[in-house]
Order: structure tokens, then C-alpha cells, then sequence
């Protein structure tokens, strides 16, 4: 499925010409047919095609040699643990999807299973420092998709796209449901240079059962203008792009919109009007986003219900525990725990808890402890605390 050792040099060759870039690359190929034959070309037959292009840049000296034995090797390694390949333009295996982003990448890069493309896919975006509620939101709806046959397409960052990873992973790795949708991560380094470090255990459990991607080289390092570039393969892999927490500014919002430029479908999760995490979901929705509660609403958005594997639960409905681990509905967990009816699902303050239930600072602050034991609520940055939805 990858090129031969000298298609593949080309090609690389082809990726690393100072100051071409894709969009002019491809014109290139366009009119050449080929990396080899571009290379192959006359000055003046180039600059017919690029006029502001000097083709001398073509015969620089990039390094694309060396890069070329770095690439072969890995592809021949006997160490790999799942199959590698490196996907071109001109290669059928290529993803059609991303012949409709705004610049399809001349190269991919992949490890895993080549066919996760070739199914339903839902991209899940968000803050790279979510509140609790919020990666487990993410974790539960990969989760519920997965298992509905659907793929989750994420850019592997902390938070939100981790999560993400995570819960569509679990159906896979629990034996229970190989057949589930799992996960493809896009990242914005090169395949050998994953960033953060700490996700290096997360690519390799996506690689074995879902399928990592990169446009970039092998050992490109985290570069900041290259994450936002790999949000357009995020999009157009995907049928839709959920959005669970993200602020105003956040890069899962370019993602949103590139998805709408491609004419895919946006979907976000709402939360509390006074977190800063939950600006960006509500101005999507503003917007025209879906307003989505569970992965039942997504699959019903996308028209996907039917052609799964079977119906997906619903992620997280908010519920709670008893003090003896049994499941309680809103009503009777309000009805059973005043703090719980008290706290709302809103991030609060102990003393606004204490005005709310009328429990003194002890008896509250061991309450609070109990509930957070028990898994009912989370303890958040700057003394507040917020209730758990429970899958």
C-alpha cells in the first residue's frame, strides 16, 4: 500500500522543497503527473505553472535522503506493533474525505487499522483543561459512539481529546466489542514525536486498535503552527464535530468552523452559564450548532442510528448513588441528599452551600468529603465543587 523505496523519496522529496507548500505542490503534480516528473521539468515549464515560484528551490538541498531511510525503516521495523503505512495523493487508500478539506495533505503518515476512515466517523473537541464534568462528559460519549459502530476522530491533546481517545477505546479493549468503532488521532507532530510526551501509552493503544495519522515527517517536532493545521484533517474525516467544553478562544472552535465550511455538521454540549469552559459550546449554539444531551441526539443528528451496529446508549444522564451504591433517579437523589438537591449542577462554593442547606462549615465539609468519596462530586480549583453525572 506505500509507495516503492523510490516513489516514496520523491515524494518526501516533493514534501520538503522550501516554500512550496501543498497548494502549489499540487498544482505541480497537476500539471507534471508526477513528483518524479516535476522534478524532471524545465525551469520555464515551471514557472508557467508557478509563476512566483523560483525553481531553483527544487534542486536544494532539504535533507529529504536521510528522511527518506529514517521513513523506510520504520516502515520495514519488525518492532511495530500495529501495520505503518505512508498514504500519498496519488495513492488509492488515500482518505476520499480529505479530498474535500481546504488543503489535503500530499503525505500521510499512519500507523493502525487503514480502514477506520472508511466508517462512520464523529470528530470530539474541546478544552485541553476541562472540568471533571467535562472529560467524563467527552469520555462517555466516545464511549456510547464506539459502541454504537461510530469512530472518534481527535487530535490527541490533553483533556478533552483524551478522553475522548480513552472512552472510545474501552468497547475494543474490554473484549466485549471488537467490532466497535474505536478511534483515529491526528496529531500535530510527526508519528515518532508525539506530544505531550505523557500521551506516548494513549498513541500506542490507538495505533493497535484504531489508526493514528500525521501530514508531518516522522520526527517533526511540536510546533505551534502545525496544530491548528491538523484540525482541517479533523474535520473532514468526520460526519460531524462535537464540541464538549471549549472557551471563546479556543483552537476546538477553528475546528468547528472548518467542519462548516466542509458542510459538516456541529454539534456542542451545553454548561453552566458562569463557566468560562462552557462560552464557546453556548456560542456555537448561538450560532446554529445542535444542541446535543446525549450520543443518542448525535446519531440522530447525523442520521447514523440505523446503520450501526446496534442503538447507542445514551451518554451520561445525570444521576446519582446512594450511600449504598445503588442508582438513584434526579428526583429521588434531590429527595434523599439535600446537598445534592442544593448544589444544582453548576460549579458552587461551600458557602453558598451552607446559605443553600443551612449546614454549618463541619457538618457540610463532611458531607462534601463522603460525596467525593463516593464518586457524586468532584472538587474543582478555587475551593468549588461540582456534582458528577454518572454513566
Amino acid at each position: 500500500m506505500s509507495p516503492d523505496f523510490d516513489e516514496l523519496g520523491a515524494w518526501l522529496r516533493l514534501l520538503l522543497v522550501p516554500g512550496l507548500g501543498p497548494a502549489p505542490a499540487r498544482r505541480l503534480l497537476a500539471a507534471f503527473g508526477s513528483p518524479q516528473a516535476v522534478f524532471a521539468a524545465q525551469p520555464d515549464a515551471v514557472r508557467a505553472v508557478l509563476p512566483r515560484f523560483a525553481p531553483d528551490a527544487l534542486q536544494a538541498d532539504t535533507g529529504w535522503q536521510p528522511e527518506l531511510e529514517r521513513t523506510w525503516a520504520w516502515l520495514q521495523s519488525a518492532q511495530a506493533e500495529a501495520p505503518r503505512a505512508v498514504l500519498t495523493l496519488a495513492d488509492a487508500a488515500y482518505p476520499a474525505p480529505l479530498l474535500e478539506a481546504v488543503d489535503p495533505p500530499l503525505v500521510l503518515f499512519a500507523e493502525g487499522d487503514l480502514n477506520r476512515w472508511r466508517r462512520p466517523a464523529v470528530a470530539i473537541v474541546g478544552s485541553r483543561n476541562p472540568t471533571v464534568q467535562g472529560a467524563e462528559n467527552a469520555e462517555a460519549f466516545a464511549r456510547a459512539l464506539s459502541e454504537a459502530g461510530v469512530v472518534v476522530v481527535s487530535g490527541l491533546a490533553r483533556g478533552v481529546d483524551a478522553a475522548a481517545h480513552d472512552g472510545a477505546l474501552q468497547p475494543i479493549e474490554s473484549g466485549d466489542m471488537p467490532a466497535a468503532g474505536g478511534t483515529i488521532a491526528v496529531l500535530g507532530t510527526g508519528l515518532n514525536e508525539v506530544y505531550p510526551k505523557g500521551h506516548k501509552p494513549l498513541a500506542r493503544r490507538v495505533a493497535r486498535n484504531g489508526l493514528v495519522l500525521s501530514e508531518f515527517t516522522l520526527h517533526t517536532p511540536p510546533l505551534p503552527a502545525n496544530f491548528p493545521r491538523r484540525n482541517r484533517i479533523v474535520a473532514a474525516l468526520s460526519r460531524g464535530t462535537l464540541v464538549v467544553e471549549a472557551a471563546v478562544q479556543s483552537g476546538s472552535l477553528i475546528t468547528a468552523r472548518l467542519a462548516n465550511e466542509m458542510g459538516r455538521e456541529v454539534l456542542a454540549i451545553p454548561g453552566s452559564i458562569h463557566s468560562p469552559q462552557s462560552k464557546g459550546c453556548h456560542a456555537l449554539i448561538k450560532q446554529g450548532a445542535k444542541l446535543v444531551e446525549t450520543a443518542q441526539d448525535v446519531l440522530e443528528e447525523l442520521r447514523l442510528g440505523t446503520a450501526m451496529a446496534g442503538d447507542a446508549p445514551a451518554a451520561p444522564a445525570v444521576t446519582a448513588l446512594s450511600p449504598d451504591g445503588e442508582a438513584l433517579s434526579d428526583a429521588q437523589a434531590g429527595d434523599e441528599d439535600p446537598v445534592l438537591r442544593a448544589m444544582g449542577h453548576d460549579p458552587v462554593g461551600q458557602d453558598a452551600l451552607s446559605a443553600r442547606t443551612g449546614l454549618g462549615p463541619a457538618e457540610l465539609g463532611a458531607r462534601l468529603l463522603e460525596l467525593e468519596l463516593m464518586g457524586q462530586v468532584a472538587r474543582l480549583p478555587g475551593a468549588l465543587f461540582q456534582r458528577l453525572a454518572r454513566a
